[in-house]
């Protein structure tokens, strides 16, 4: 079994993550997605869509979407629990881990692909959609911080799948100049516990 990686991409590392918590040694085999390594027929062969990460099972089917990839650790693997324990929960990691998918970390990969010097020349660009979408991003940022006022993890009050994938999401939107705003001290308390983590270096 191994893992088709890029080192700088937050998807792939959302995995690494996962799989450090639970203690999961897997083969990483890197591919430059910056010199379209995943652009060759043989890697459309394992995820026609040429997104990473891919976990290449042992009898040569793979895997590919990160939540998709974890799942098949949680379920092998249930100890920690990084989905939830109970219908409730599960719901509300699932919910959480959603709503910062699709209403901040899917608004930030629109700035890096329309507004970031390293994404030009790879597709068409619309600056003014960046920057709409920077906006958005801004604002949900912002919303997170006021919900974090009561509890001690993105899901509930316990560290979560959630939690994973709001540290890439913020850790990537660096990289387009958004961040975490000095009076946003309930997210910047919960960026420096998750950040501190052993498992945030994977």
């Amino acid at each position: 079994m191994k893992m088709y990686d890029f080192t700088l991409a937050p998807s792939p590392r959302r995995v690494r993550i996962f799989l450090a918590e639970k203690g999961i040694d897997l083969e990483l085999v890197q591919v430059d997605i910056m010199r379209n390594a995943n652009r060759t027929p043989e890697f459309y062969n394992k995820n026609p869509s040429g997104s990473l990460p891919i976990l290449e099972l042992d009898d040569g089917s793979c895997l590919s979407e990160s939540v998709a990839i974890c799942r098949y650790f949680e379920e092998i693997q249930p100890a920690p629990p990084l989905f939830g324990v109970g219908a409730r929960e599960k719901a509300l990691v699932e919910m959480w881990n959603r709503r910062i998918e699709l209403e901040i970390f899917a608004p930030v990969g629109h700035v890096w692909s329309h507004l970031s010097k390293v994404a030009e020349g790879r597709g068409r660009r619309i600056p003014e959609f960046g920057e709409i979408q920077k906006r958005a991003a801004i604002e949900r940022i912002a919303w997170l911080d006021a919900e974090l006022n009561n509890r001690e993890f993105i899901a509930d009050n316990r560290y979560s799948i959630a939690d994973i994938t709001t540290l890439c999401m913020i850790d990537f939107a660096r990289t387009v100049d958004i961040r975490i705003q000095p009076e946003q001290t309930n997210l910047a308390r919960w960026y420096s516990k998750v950040s501190s983590r052993p498992s945030a270096k994977a």
